[in-house]
Protein backbone atom coordinates (compact mmCIF):
# COMPACT_ATOMS: atom_id res chain seq x y z
CA UNK A 1 0.00 0.00 0.00
CA UNK A 2 1.70 3.08 -1.14
CA UNK A 3 0.71 6.13 1.21
CA UNK A 4 3.03 8.41 0.59
CA UNK A 5 0.26 10.57 -1.03
CA UNK A 6 -1.91 10.87 1.91
CA UNK A 7 -1.65 13.18 4.60
CA UNK A 8 0.90 11.63 7.81
CA UNK A 9 0.10 12.64 11.20
CA UNK A 10 3.75 13.53 11.62
CA UNK A 11 2.51 16.64 10.17
CA UNK A 12 -0.64 17.21 12.33
CA UNK A 13 -0.64 20.21 14.72
CA UNK A 14 -3.43 18.80 16.81
CA UNK A 15 -4.31 15.82 18.45
CA UNK A 16 -7.79 16.41 16.58
CA UNK A 17 -5.99 16.57 13.04
CA UNK A 18 -4.11 13.37 13.63
CA UNK A 19 -6.89 11.30 15.09
CA UNK A 20 -8.62 12.13 11.81
CA UNK A 21 -5.87 11.11 9.95
CA UNK A 22 -6.13 7.84 11.28
CA UNK A 23 -9.86 7.38 10.72
CA UNK A 24 -8.51 7.82 7.03
CA UNK A 25 -6.49 4.23 7.38
CA UNK A 26 -8.10 2.30 9.88
CA UNK A 27 -9.73 0.63 7.10
CA UNK A 28 -6.53 -0.79 6.25
CA UNK A 29 -5.98 -2.18 9.97
CA UNK A 30 -5.77 -5.25 11.57
CA UNK A 31 -8.63 -7.08 13.67
CA UNK A 32 -6.16 -9.70 15.33
CA UNK A 33 -3.76 -6.74 16.13
CA UNK A 34 -6.61 -4.49 17.24
CA UNK A 35 -7.83 -7.06 18.97
CA UNK A 36 -4.44 -8.00 21.05
CA UNK A 37 -4.56 -4.19 22.13
CA UNK A 38 -8.07 -4.71 23.38
CA UNK A 39 -6.54 -7.20 26.05
CA UNK A 40 -6.42 -6.01 29.45
CA UNK A 41 -4.14 -7.61 31.93
CA UNK A 42 -1.70 -6.72 34.59
CA UNK A 43 0.60 -6.44 31.85
CA UNK A 44 -0.95 -5.15 28.83
CA UNK A 45 -1.22 -1.33 28.66
CA UNK A 46 -4.32 0.43 30.24
CA UNK A 47 -6.79 3.37 28.85
CA UNK A 48 -7.84 5.39 32.06
CA UNK A 49 -10.15 8.16 33.20
CA UNK A 50 -10.01 10.73 35.90
CA UNK A 51 -11.94 13.18 37.82
CA UNK A 52 -11.46 15.88 35.35
CA UNK A 53 -12.42 18.66 37.13
CA UNK A 54 -9.96 18.33 40.34
CA UNK A 55 -7.68 18.65 37.31
CA UNK A 56 -8.89 21.91 35.43
CA UNK A 57 -8.62 23.44 38.93
CA UNK A 58 -5.03 23.10 39.23
CA UNK A 59 -3.20 26.53 40.02
CA UNK A 60 0.17 26.48 37.92
CA UNK A 61 1.19 29.60 40.09
CA UNK A 62 4.27 28.07 42.10
CA UNK A 63 5.70 26.63 39.27
CA UNK A 64 5.17 29.26 36.62
CA UNK A 65 8.61 30.30 35.64
CA UNK A 66 9.79 26.54 34.61
CA UNK A 67 6.00 26.22 33.19
CA UNK A 68 5.98 28.62 30.82
CA UNK A 69 9.74 27.47 29.70
CA UNK A 70 8.47 23.95 29.43
CA UNK A 71 4.86 25.07 27.12
CA UNK A 72 7.08 27.45 24.93
CA UNK A 73 9.77 24.23 24.53
CA UNK A 74 6.30 22.25 23.25
CA UNK A 75 4.83 25.21 21.13
CA UNK A 76 7.63 25.71 19.45
CA UNK A 77 7.15 21.89 18.09
CA UNK A 78 10.23 20.61 17.34
CA UNK A 79 9.69 17.09 16.26
CA UNK A 80 7.02 17.99 13.67
CA UNK A 81 6.95 16.08 10.60
CA UNK A 82 9.67 14.08 12.01
CA UNK A 83 7.34 10.71 12.87
CA UNK A 84 7.29 9.33 9.32
CA UNK A 85 9.47 7.11 6.80
CA UNK A 86 11.83 9.20 5.13
CA UNK A 87 15.30 7.90 3.00
CA UNK A 88 16.55 6.04 6.73
CA UNK A 89 13.82 3.99 6.99
CA UNK A 90 15.49 0.73 5.46
CA UNK A 91 13.36 -1.76 3.52
CA UNK A 92 12.32 -4.64 5.81
CA UNK A 93 12.01 -8.30 5.53
CA UNK A 94 9.41 -9.30 7.18
CA UNK A 95 8.80 -12.50 5.42
CA UNK A 96 12.73 -13.46 6.45
CA UNK A 97 12.29 -12.29 9.96
CA UNK A 98 13.24 -14.95 12.29
CA UNK A 99 9.56 -16.33 13.06
CA UNK A 100 9.91 -15.75 17.11
CA UNK A 101 11.92 -12.50 16.22
CA UNK A 102 8.61 -11.69 13.95
CA UNK A 103 6.27 -12.21 16.60
CA UNK A 104 7.89 -10.99 19.46
CA UNK A 105 8.72 -7.47 17.71
CA UNK A 106 5.46 -7.52 16.53
CA UNK A 107 3.59 -7.79 19.84
CA UNK A 108 6.38 -5.48 21.17
CA UNK A 109 4.66 -2.33 18.69
CA UNK A 110 1.12 -3.49 19.17
CA UNK A 111 1.96 -2.80 23.11
CA UNK A 112 3.79 0.64 22.48
CA UNK A 113 1.51 1.51 19.94
CA UNK A 114 -1.65 0.54 22.76
CA UNK A 115 0.28 2.67 25.43
CA UNK A 116 1.04 5.81 23.32
CA UNK A 117 -2.23 6.11 22.39
CA UNK A 118 -3.48 5.84 25.79
CA UNK A 119 -1.71 8.83 26.53
CA UNK A 120 -3.21 10.28 23.87
CA UNK A 121 -6.27 9.45 24.40
CA UNK A 122 -6.66 10.39 28.36
CA UNK A 123 -5.05 13.79 27.31
CA UNK A 124 -7.61 14.60 24.55
CA UNK A 125 -10.52 14.01 27.02
CA UNK A 126 -8.79 16.81 29.39
CA UNK A 127 -8.17 19.20 27.04
CA UNK A 128 -11.69 18.81 26.14
CA UNK A 129 -13.43 18.97 29.32
CA UNK A 130 -11.18 21.50 30.85
CA UNK A 131 -11.51 25.04 30.92
CA UNK A 132 -8.47 26.06 32.63
CA UNK A 133 -6.10 27.35 29.55
CA UNK A 134 -2.16 26.26 31.47
CA UNK A 135 -3.87 22.84 31.83
CA UNK A 136 -6.03 22.52 28.36
CA UNK A 137 -2.71 23.52 26.38
CA UNK A 138 -0.21 21.25 28.29
CA UNK A 139 -2.86 18.23 27.61
CA UNK A 140 -3.54 19.17 24.05
CA UNK A 141 0.83 19.46 22.85
CA UNK A 142 0.87 16.08 25.25
CA UNK A 143 -2.20 14.31 23.13
CA UNK A 144 -0.35 15.58 19.81
CA UNK A 145 2.65 14.38 20.71
CA UNK A 146 1.16 11.19 21.38
CA UNK A 147 -1.02 10.71 18.84
CA UNK A 148 2.29 11.26 16.04
CA UNK A 149 3.55 8.20 18.08
CA UNK A 150 1.16 5.79 18.13
CA UNK A 151 0.45 6.54 14.16
CA UNK A 152 4.42 6.32 13.27
CA UNK A 153 4.06 2.33 15.38
CA UNK A 154 1.44 1.74 12.81
CA UNK A 155 3.01 2.44 10.35
CA UNK A 156 5.80 -0.06 11.17
CA UNK A 157 2.94 -2.19 11.75
CA UNK A 158 1.13 -1.98 8.33
CA UNK A 159 4.52 -3.01 6.54
CA UNK A 160 3.99 -6.50 8.37
CA UNK A 161 0.43 -6.91 7.48
CA UNK A 162 -1.27 -5.79 10.47
CA UNK A 163 -2.10 -2.67 12.56
CA UNK A 164 -3.90 -1.05 15.55
CA UNK A 165 -7.72 0.46 14.96
CA UNK A 166 -7.26 3.30 17.46
CA UNK A 167 -10.52 4.53 16.51
CA UNK A 168 -11.85 1.13 17.76
CA UNK A 169 -10.03 1.13 20.61
CA UNK A 170 -11.20 4.67 21.92
CA UNK A 171 -14.96 3.45 21.74
CA UNK A 172 -14.52 -0.06 22.99
CA UNK A 173 -11.37 -0.36 25.06
CA UNK A 174 -12.64 -0.88 29.29
CA UNK A 175 -11.54 2.04 31.11
CA UNK A 176 -9.82 2.09 34.33
CA UNK A 177 -10.51 4.98 36.87
CA UNK A 178 -7.71 6.46 38.71
CA UNK A 179 -7.89 9.32 40.96
CA UNK A 180 -6.07 12.24 39.59
CA UNK A 181 -2.84 11.87 41.81
CA UNK A 182 -2.58 8.19 40.98
CA UNK A 183 -2.69 9.27 37.24
CA UNK A 184 0.07 12.04 38.16
CA UNK A 185 2.48 8.92 39.46
CA UNK A 186 1.66 6.44 37.13
CA UNK A 187 2.12 8.85 34.67
CA UNK A 188 4.87 10.60 35.39
CA UNK A 189 6.81 7.35 35.72
CA UNK A 190 5.57 5.71 32.65
CA UNK A 191 7.29 8.81 30.72
CA UNK A 192 10.43 8.62 32.20
CA UNK A 193 10.76 5.16 32.67
CA UNK A 194 9.57 5.27 28.51
CA UNK A 195 12.78 7.79 27.95
CA UNK A 196 15.06 5.34 29.82
CA UNK A 197 14.04 2.65 27.73
CA UNK A 198 14.26 4.62 24.37
CA UNK A 199 17.41 6.13 25.17
CA UNK A 200 19.18 3.07 26.69
CA UNK A 201 18.39 1.47 23.56
CA UNK A 202 19.48 3.92 21.16
CA UNK A 203 22.37 4.54 22.46
CA UNK A 204 23.57 1.14 22.43
CA UNK A 205 22.31 0.80 18.84
CA UNK A 206 24.56 3.47 17.59
CA UNK A 207 27.47 1.61 18.99
CA UNK A 208 26.44 -1.51 17.59
CA UNK A 209 24.33 -0.99 14.60
CA UNK A 210 24.45 -4.39 13.47
CA UNK A 211 21.86 -5.11 16.15
CA UNK A 212 19.27 -2.77 14.32
CA UNK A 213 16.79 -5.20 12.93
CA UNK A 214 14.25 -2.65 12.29
CA UNK A 215 14.57 0.90 10.94
CA UNK A 216 12.20 2.27 13.65
CA UNK A 217 15.13 2.51 16.38
CA UNK A 218 16.52 5.45 14.22
CA UNK A 219 13.95 7.58 15.57
CA UNK A 220 14.36 6.65 19.16
CA UNK A 221 16.16 9.79 20.39
CA UNK A 222 13.67 12.26 19.34
CA UNK A 223 10.59 9.66 20.73
CA UNK A 224 12.31 9.57 23.61
CA UNK A 225 12.73 13.57 23.89
CA UNK A 226 8.87 13.46 24.12
CA UNK A 227 8.45 11.20 26.09
CA UNK A 228 11.31 13.47 28.50
CA UNK A 229 9.15 16.61 28.13
CA UNK A 230 5.62 14.77 29.30
CA UNK A 231 7.56 13.49 32.18
CA UNK A 232 8.62 16.78 33.33
CA UNK A 233 4.77 18.43 33.31
CA UNK A 234 3.60 15.80 35.20
CA UNK A 235 6.80 16.99 37.74
CA UNK A 236 5.71 20.55 37.46
CA UNK A 237 2.03 19.45 38.03
CA UNK A 238 2.84 17.57 41.41
CA UNK A 239 5.31 20.28 42.53
CA UNK A 240 1.79 22.39 42.48
CA UNK A 241 0.89 20.84 45.85
CA UNK A 242 3.67 19.88 48.16
CA UNK A 243 1.18 16.75 49.54
CA UNK A 244 1.12 15.03 46.85
CA UNK A 245 5.10 14.10 47.46
CA UNK A 246 4.69 13.34 51.63
CA UNK A 247 3.30 12.09 54.35
CA UNK A 248 1.45 8.85 53.43
CA UNK A 249 1.54 9.39 49.80
CA UNK A 250 5.04 8.26 50.18
CA UNK A 251 3.92 5.28 50.58
CA UNK A 252 1.41 5.66 47.58
CA UNK A 253 4.58 6.64 45.43
CA UNK A 254 6.59 3.57 46.57
CA UNK A 255 3.50 1.51 45.67
CA UNK A 256 3.72 2.92 42.22
CA UNK A 257 7.83 2.54 41.71
CA UNK A 258 8.03 -0.99 42.85
CA UNK A 259 4.56 -1.52 39.94
CA UNK A 260 6.27 0.14 36.79
CA UNK A 261 9.75 -1.38 37.52
CA UNK A 262 8.37 -4.87 38.33
CA UNK A 263 5.74 -5.20 35.34
CA UNK A 264 8.59 -3.57 32.83
CA UNK A 265 10.81 -6.25 34.11
CA UNK A 266 8.55 -9.36 33.54
CA UNK A 267 6.86 -8.12 30.18
CA UNK A 268 10.89 -8.01 29.15
CA UNK A 269 11.77 -11.11 29.99
CA UNK A 270 8.51 -12.13 28.09
CA UNK A 271 10.51 -11.36 25.13
CA UNK A 272 13.49 -12.87 25.05
CA UNK A 273 14.31 -13.67 21.30
CA UNK A 274 13.52 -9.60 20.55
CA UNK A 275 16.27 -8.96 23.62
CA UNK A 276 18.49 -11.32 21.69
CA UNK A 277 18.32 -9.57 18.62
CA UNK A 278 19.02 -6.31 19.99
CA UNK A 279 22.21 -7.63 21.11
CA UNK A 280 20.84 -6.92 24.83
CA UNK A 281 20.81 -8.92 28.35
CA UNK A 282 17.50 -7.87 29.89
CA UNK A 283 18.79 -8.31 33.24
CA UNK A 284 21.50 -5.93 32.76
CA UNK A 285 19.32 -3.53 30.62
CA UNK A 286 16.39 -3.43 33.09
CA UNK A 287 19.04 -2.77 35.81
CA UNK A 288 20.26 0.08 33.36
CA UNK A 289 16.80 1.38 32.63
CA UNK A 290 15.77 1.65 36.51
CA UNK A 291 19.19 3.80 37.50
CA UNK A 292 18.40 5.88 34.68
CA UNK A 293 14.92 6.55 35.97
CA UNK A 294 15.80 6.32 39.24
CA UNK A 295 17.57 9.41 38.86
CA UNK A 296 15.66 11.46 36.83
CA UNK A 297 13.10 10.58 39.26
CA UNK A 298 14.61 13.11 42.29
CA UNK A 299 13.77 15.86 40.51
CA UNK A 300 10.46 15.30 42.19
CA UNK A 301 10.07 12.07 44.22
CA UNK A 302 11.95 12.22 47.85
CA UNK A 303 12.35 8.43 47.70
CA UNK A 304 14.25 5.89 45.41
CA UNK A 305 13.62 2.16 45.13
CA UNK A 306 17.07 0.53 46.51
CA UNK A 307 17.66 -1.41 43.03
CA UNK A 308 21.04 -2.86 44.16
CA UNK A 309 19.51 -4.47 47.41
CA UNK A 310 20.45 -8.05 46.95
CA UNK A 311 16.50 -8.67 47.99
CA UNK A 312 15.20 -6.67 44.62
CA UNK A 313 17.18 -8.82 42.03
CA UNK A 314 16.07 -11.64 43.81
CA UNK A 315 12.27 -11.03 44.27
CA UNK A 316 12.65 -9.88 40.26
CA UNK A 317 13.62 -12.93 39.50
CA UNK A 318 10.79 -14.93 42.05
CA UNK A 319 7.98 -12.93 40.33
CA UNK A 320 9.31 -13.48 36.92
CA UNK A 321 8.96 -17.24 37.63
CA UNK A 322 5.42 -17.00 39.24
CA UNK A 323 4.28 -15.29 35.87
CA UNK A 324 5.89 -17.41 33.72
CA UNK A 325 4.40 -20.59 35.32
CA UNK A 326 0.78 -18.16 35.22
CA UNK A 327 0.72 -18.05 31.81
CA UNK A 328 1.26 -22.03 31.41
CA UNK A 329 -1.08 -22.79 33.74
CA UNK A 330 -3.49 -20.29 31.71
CA UNK A 331 -3.07 -22.86 28.48
CA UNK A 332 -4.43 -26.14 30.28
CA UNK A 333 -7.58 -26.51 32.07
CA UNK A 334 -8.93 -28.68 35.04
CA UNK A 335 -8.73 -28.70 38.40
CA UNK A 336 -5.23 -29.24 38.10
CA UNK A 337 -4.37 -25.87 36.02
CA UNK A 338 -6.33 -24.05 38.38
CA UNK A 339 -4.44 -25.01 41.31
CA UNK A 340 -0.94 -24.20 39.29
CA UNK A 341 -2.99 -20.56 38.57
CA UNK A 342 -3.59 -20.00 42.66
CA UNK A 343 -0.29 -21.27 43.62
CA UNK A 344 1.29 -18.90 40.78
CA UNK A 345 -0.68 -15.92 41.68
CA UNK A 346 0.23 -16.44 45.29
CA UNK A 347 3.87 -16.51 44.60
CA UNK A 348 3.61 -13.94 42.64
CA UNK A 349 1.89 -11.77 45.10
CA UNK A 350 4.14 -12.53 47.70
CA UNK A 351 7.26 -12.14 45.64
CA UNK A 352 5.59 -8.28 45.10
CA UNK A 353 5.24 -7.79 48.70
CA UNK A 354 8.72 -8.85 48.85
CA UNK A 355 10.00 -6.12 46.64
CA UNK A 356 7.41 -3.33 48.16
CA UNK A 357 8.97 -4.40 51.64
CA UNK A 358 12.41 -3.23 50.51
CA UNK A 359 13.30 -0.21 52.81
CA UNK A 360 13.98 2.48 50.14
CA UNK A 361 16.68 5.30 50.06
CA UNK A 362 15.77 9.04 50.56
CA UNK A 363 17.08 12.04 49.92
CA UNK A 364 16.00 16.01 49.55
CA UNK A 365 13.83 17.21 46.69
CA UNK A 366 15.83 20.10 44.19
CA UNK A 367 13.99 23.60 44.40
CA UNK A 368 13.61 23.54 40.75
CA UNK A 369 12.41 20.26 38.94
CA UNK A 370 13.52 21.32 35.75
CA UNK A 371 16.03 18.83 33.98
CA UNK A 372 17.20 18.18 30.76
CA UNK A 373 17.80 15.06 28.69
CA UNK A 374 21.12 14.09 30.26
CA UNK A 375 21.52 10.50 28.44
Amino acid sequence: MNMQNTRHTADATTVEEGLAIQEEQAKFDSTAATEVAMQNTLLTPRFYTTDFDELDAIDVSPVREDWDKLIAQMVSDPNKGHFKKNADWDKVDWDGMEPALRKEFIDFLISSCTAEFSGCVLYKEMKRRGKNKDITQLFQLMARDEARHAGFINDALREAGVAVNLGFLTQSKKYTYFRPKFIYYATYLSEKIGYARYITIFRHLQEHPEHRFHPIFKWFEEWCNDEFSHGEAFALLMKTDPKLTSGTNVLWIKFFLTAVFATMHVRDHQRPVFHAALGVDPDAYGHEVFVKTSALTKQIFPITLDIDNPRWAAGLKRLQQANADLDNARQSKGVGAMARRMSAQARAATAFVGLFTIPVKKHRVPDSTRMVPAY
